[in-house]
């Protein structure tokens, strides 16, 4: 009878441990530290409260979220970028010329410039959920973020 009872504690411990390496790698910003990281990235402070809108909107600024969707594809990353058209699972590719694994680290350098082309290309609205959330609507507030540029 024991064994039944541990049994799924141990399932359970062993989900969790094979799930750890992905918590460990991720990264949730605040709106700050990534407006700071646009900056970084010659993000004009014009456009910040847009890429931080759209950030919280598509990941809740969580640098590890991955997405699947039903039509077999997945959304990588801060800004969730698909990989059907913008990066390749396991090798570099797409028109990002990314793995879209490396959009789903903490070092968000990538997923900044791959997002900035998606945006150069076919604007924010590529981002249904910046439609939904930001477009027309107050943007997140980071004039508070102190000396970012």
């Amino acid at each position: 009878m024991a064994t039944k009872q541990r049994l799924p504690w141990v399932i359970v411990v062993s989900l969790f441990l094979i799930n750890l390496p992905a918590v460990i790698d991720g990264k949730i910003y605040t709106k700050c530290e990534l407006a700071k990281q646009l900056t970084a990235n010659g993000i004009s402070r014009t456009y910040q409260g847009h890429w931080v809108c759209l950030a919280i909107a598509v990941s809740g600024l969580d640098t590890s979220k991955t997405t699947t969707l039903p039509n077999q594809t997945a959304n990588y990353g801060i800004f969730q970028i698909n990989s059907k058209e913008w990066c390749r699972v396991g090798y570099k590719g797409g028109k990002c010329n990314m793995k879209c694994e490396d959009l789903v680290t903490d070092n968000i350098t990538n997923a900044i410039k791959c997002s900035v082309m998606i945006q150069q290309s076919k604007g924010f609205n590529e981002w249904v959920m910046w439609q939904k959330k930001c477009k027309g609507k107050d943007l997140p507030d980071i004039t508070n973020c102190g000396a970012i540029g």
